[in-house]
């Protein structure tokens, strides 16, 4: 999963990020207005940790903007203690939930976990697609009562597929949401293949159907259409 941090306090960005990390989310982070806006109209995130107070504008007006052009991005706002008027603001534009600096880096880990599972899940606390069972909070995946072992990035991949079930995927997309931003700087694609095929080869080996579909010229796409 992929989170953005738009926060003003490099040392808090700092451990907001690192901490996240540790739980294998992708992190990109920002400190000002309008560095964040950049990134989020240029790449997708799961869910934006968006601090109100930035010292070159309004985290408000960002969450207008990312409801406006990405309403499908989770958001979770970070506000000071006194701020309740910029909380309730920030919940009827469409902010997802909030959190009262100070606060534990676990507290947001489990904020983060929540809208993830709302948004992507239903809050189911597992994913199911036909004999594939996923469990987030474990990382397991089952698929005809037979462990599947994946590595960390063909977990992830799966997760990605299944959470965009039917839709098509490019190398482009796929390398971008679980390397980060920094994927721009290769020069070509060609190691997405080799997690395609060894995720196939695994969730074929149990049994299961090849839901990996190659759409030729475009992408991957997940289904069972």
């Amino acid at each position: 999963m992929k989170i953005l941090i738009v926060e003003d306090e490099i040392e808090l960005l700092n451990s907001m990020s690192s901490f996240l990390q540790k739980g294998d989310f992708v992190c990109e982070t920002s400190s000002t207005f309008f560095e964040a806006e950049d990134k989020f109209i240029s790449y997708n995130y799961d869910v934006i940790i968006l601090d109100i107070n930035l010292p070159d504008g309004n985290g408000l007006d960002l969450l207008k903007q990312i409801k406006k052009t990405k309403p499908e991005t989770g958001v979770l706002i970070v506000s000071a203690k006194d701020s309740l008027d910029d909380k309730l603001k920030g919940l009827d534009l469409g902010a997802d939930d909030y959190i009262t600096k100070p606060f534990h880096l676990a507290e947001l880990n489990s904020r983060v976990n929540s809208i993830i599972r709302r948004r992507k899940f239903e809050g189911n606390e597992k994913i199911t697609f036909n004999e594939i069972e996923i469990n987030p909070d474990a990382k397991t995946v089952i698929a005809n009562q037979k462990i599947i072992e994946l590595t960390k990035k063909e977990y992830y991949l799966l997760l990605y597929f299944i959470t965009n079930k039917n839709r098509v995927l490019t190398k482009e997309a796929i390398a971008e949401h679980l390397w980060g931003d920094n994927i721009d700087l290769v020069d070509n694609f060609d190691f997405i293949y080799t997690h395609m095929r060894n995720l196939r080869k695994k969730i074929k080996e149990t049994g299961a159907s090849d839901y990996l579909k190659t759409i030729y010229g475009l992408g991957y796409k997940f289904s069972d259409q």
